[in-house]
């Protein structure tokens, strides 16, 4: 008899958690690599679907201490913000 390997909750919402990084990764790379409107306002659809269950999955794991996310300091903050101003006035 073959033995059933058994995943404990949190192992089956980390698994989770990952797939749904993927295929929002996957909906994106579809979204800027298609010449159709109608394709890409599908895949927009459903990578914003799948993006809102990956947020729910990643809340559920948090508040259970599962997927803790280290907070960035305020200098960091205001040096990505004024990183990012930078190259974006640099574009122009």
């Amino acid at each position: 008899m073959a033995h059933q390997a058994s995943f404990t909750e949190k192992e089956l919402m980390n698994d989770l958690l990952m797939s749904e990084k993927q295929v929002a990764s996957a909906y994106t790379t579809g979204i800027t690599e298609s010449s159709c409107t109608n394709l890409r306002d599908i895949l927009t659809q459903c990578e914003n679907n799948v993006l809102c269950n990956q947020e729910s999955v990643f809340q559920a794991m948090s508040q259970r201490g599962w997927y803790t996310v280290k907070k960035a300091a305020s200098q960091d903050v205001q040096s990505a913000k004024g990183k990012f101003n930078q190259m974006q006035h640099e574009l122009r």
